[in-house]
């Protein structure tokens, strides 16, 4: 008969192993910039990746849309060819007729054409253009500051980031115009609709204006760009705090950040890999500590900045709800929004994996994501539409596609996820109103890039079309102060750098361009993010920005981490006030 095996045998024999799986081994630092350079993680990709599946998406991400954008303007000179030989042989009824029909079809056409050329160009602009401006811009920002070295003043800093962003405009510029000049010969302008049948012939053209135009576009916009950073007030340390009168509106904003929390029990955090903390036990003690605080001192909001899970997976999620759920009323004014690690990691064990841009792992992560926030906060905030207007919550937003994104988290299938396809981007942004109108609102953001790779998941963008329906919800509140909330830091800190992989391989890439959109508001508003784990108070002209730490991410589960509560004061003439903040630390576990 076979003898029970103990628990204590078991210990017993995992001790004497050679390797313990439960401390992990090299493939939990797979994808982990804590323990392995970009350089190197780069450089297994080239063993890992799938490059059928790479080609596929560069494919439909870059040649596509550089097709159809080059094609436009020939299908427009072929429209317009048509019309100018009927207008020259209108004589009989039937030339007359067929004149009206092709311009009823131009009529008809015309503004689908433009419509597809405009999606196409800002597709390539987000994915090349501007992208490409703050690689050169941080490039040489990053080489200066190695030079100058650290004796700088904050003055000369902000001095050396202005001329620098001139200068990354000046030949990025002359860059661009060299290559469209070059383009230039191949390029075709003009044709008819016998062209447009041998379409074979028209492959080295339509590529060719495709190249023209954002290169003569980027050769333009590049120094528009540059003056225009080089004149924006660059971000400083914040000088000093406001007072505190007592008699005016204040608010308690528990601010936290990158929570990581993982689904497996033995799980390292991509981050950090093995040099990282292990478990979930800090959450749980940061939620404890504030439920004490907040009993004593009571909270208006906690703003969690995204990066609640490690990687976007279901089993992670459903942690961070059942930890919320232990702490109802720190639940009841918790606000999320999605960081890059909860929607853009595709793999967490494996940087070289890509989803194609119609897959349904990407969906799934947006669907847990959107159902998480309706959980915790569809019931308060109101998702902008399309004309501005703060109109729906976001449980009533999503109420007509749930039957939808149940069906994608149960079966999949790329119709399914191909049919939600925009419904993420389109809930942001959201806005918790103020109340009264005079108060404090919240504005969501989402400022996660559109990436298909892990290798480039921590890349953001804050979409024109977000900011605009931004300042137009935003508009409806002209008392109002406001938070405004994201994942993505606006600019690079005014402090030394590790590695240029830190400054650009993060970086909100218009992160410049909405800081002066966002200067309208100025001392009525304070910027909240996360993403760097670090924590960092200062302004950007009027405006406050104010980095998170991650009270997690900072080092091993023995060493204490911490957070911050800030507290913000309706001051004179709708200006809103912050005070110095209170530091909550987090002690570390101790052994045994």
């Amino acid at each position: 008969m076979t003898k029970p095996i103990s628990e204590r045998h078991v210990l017993k024999a995992a001790e004497n192993m050679l390797v313990d799986p439960r401390d992990g081994d090299v493939e939990d630092d797979a994808a982990s910039p804590g323990q392995r350079s970009l350089l190197t993680i780069a450089g297994s990709l080239l063993v890992e990746i799938s490059l059928p599946k790479l080609l596929f998406a560069w494919t439909v991400l870059l040649l596509l849309p550089s097709v159809l954008l080059g094609l436009a303007p020939l299908l427009v000179s072929a429209w317009f060819s048509s019309l100018s030989e009927q207008l020259a042989a209108l004589t009989e009824v039937g030339t007359a007729l067929l004149l009206a029909a092709i311009v009823a079809v131009g009529w008809i056409g015309w503004r689908p054409l433009l419509r597809i050329a405009e999606i196409n160009f800002w597709s390539l602009n987000a994915l090349a253009v501007q992208p490409g401006y703050a690689f050169a811009r941080e490039a040489l920002r990053h080489l200066t500051e190695l030079i100058v070295g650290k004796n700088v003043t904050p003055a000369g800093r902000a001095r050396l980031r202005s001329a620098n962003s001139v200068g990354a405009g000046i030949m990025l510029s002359a860059c661009a115009a060299v290559i469209a000049i070059l383009a230039w010969p191949a390029s075709r302008w003009a044709g008819n609709w016998s062209d447009l049948l041998l379409l074979h012939r028209l492959a080295v053209p339509t590529l060719a204006n495709a190249v023209v135009l954002m290169a003569g576009y980027l050769a333009v916009a590049s120094l528009v760009w540059g003056f225009a950073d080089a004149s924006m007030p660059q971000p400083v340390d914040l000088a000093v705090f406001d007072a505190a009168p007592s008699e005016r509106r204040s608010w308690r904003v528990a601010h936290l950040s990158d929570l990581h929390v993982v689904g497996e029990q033995y799980g390292f955090r991509i981050e950090s890999g093995r040099a990282g903390p292990r478990g979930n036990g800090r959450l749980d003690r940061i939620l404890a500590r504030l439920a004490a605080i907040h009993a004593s001192n009571p909270l208006d909001h906690v703003l969690v900045t995204g990066d609640m899970t490690d990687a976007g997976r279901a089993s992670e999620w459903a942690l961070v709800l059942e930890a919320l759920s232990r702490y109802p009323e720190l639940a009841a004014r918790t606000i999320l929004l999605p960081g890059n690690h909860d929607v853009n990691i595709v793999d967490r064990a494996n940087p070289a994996r890509l989803d194609l841009p119609f897959s349904t792992g990407k969906r799934l992560r947006q669907i847990r994501t959107l159902s998480a926030m309706v959980s915790v906060q569809g019931e308060r905030v109101h998702v902008v539409d399309a004309k501005g207007r703060p109109a729906a919550t976001l449980r009533q937003a999503l109420a007509p596609y749930c039957d939808a994104m149940v069906a994608v988290a149960e079966c999949g299938g790329l119709r399914r996820a191909a049919a939600l396809r925009s419904l993420f981007d389109d809930q942001f942004p959201m806005i918790l109103p103020p109340e009264p109108e005079d108060g404090l609102g919240i504005a969501i953001l989402n400022s996660n890039a559109k990436t298909h790779f892990s290798f480039t998941n921590a890349l953001g963008l804050v979409s024109v079309e977000q900011a605009h329906r931004l300042e137009t919800a935003i508009g409806y509140f002209p008392r109002a102060r406001w938070i405004v909330a994201l994942h993505h830091h606006l600019l690079e800190y005014p402090m030394p750098v590790k590695a240029f992989s830190e400054r650009i391989g993060t970086a909100l890439i218009n992160g410049t361009w909405f800081v002066r959109r966002l200067e309208e508001l100025g001392d009525r508003a304070v910027v909240m993010h996360g993403h760097r784990h670090i924590d960092w108070i200062g302004a950007c002209g009027g405006l406050k920005i104010i980095s998170a730490p991650s009270p997690v991410m900072g080092g091993s589960d023995a060493a204490a981490t911490y957070f911050y509560i800030h507290s913000l004061i309706a001051g004179p003439d709708g200006r809103l006030d912050l005070l110095p903040p209170e530091r909550v630390v987090i002690e570390g576990e101790t052994a045994g």
